[in-house]
């Protein structure tokens, strides 16, 4: 007897499971993905604004200037006169504004 009371507690409204899924959904938009697409539209921009002479880190942790830029890669000068091709993709945006600041 006990369990068929149970199952006829049931009459939960569906809009409410509606809104409630809709809730997570926006939660989950304003805190992981538009986050996100912001944080990766700055590190096109700060790469495409890289410029001959800039002091730049790579992902890598090389640190040096920027002595040629040739499309999409680059050429990172480093300590006595060594010179090492790089993608301009391996430029990591928060390092080279971190060394920067020092």
């Amino acid at each position: 007897m006990s369990t068929i009371l149970l199952q006829a507690q049931g009459g939960q409204n569906p809009y409410f499971s509606f809104f409630f899924f809709g809730a997570i959904i926006l939660i989950f938009y304003f805190f992981m993905i538009r986050p996100q697409q912001k944080k990766a539209k700055e590190q096109k921009k700060f790469i495409e604004e890289i410029k001959k002479g800039d002091y730049v880190v790579t992902i890598g942790g090389a640190h040096g200037y920027v002595e040629e830029l040739e499309g999409d890669t680059f050429i990172l000068g480093v300590e006595k006169g060594g010179r090492i091709r790089f993608n301009k993709s391996a430029i990591s945006q928060d390092a080279t504004k971190a060394a920067n600041k020092k």
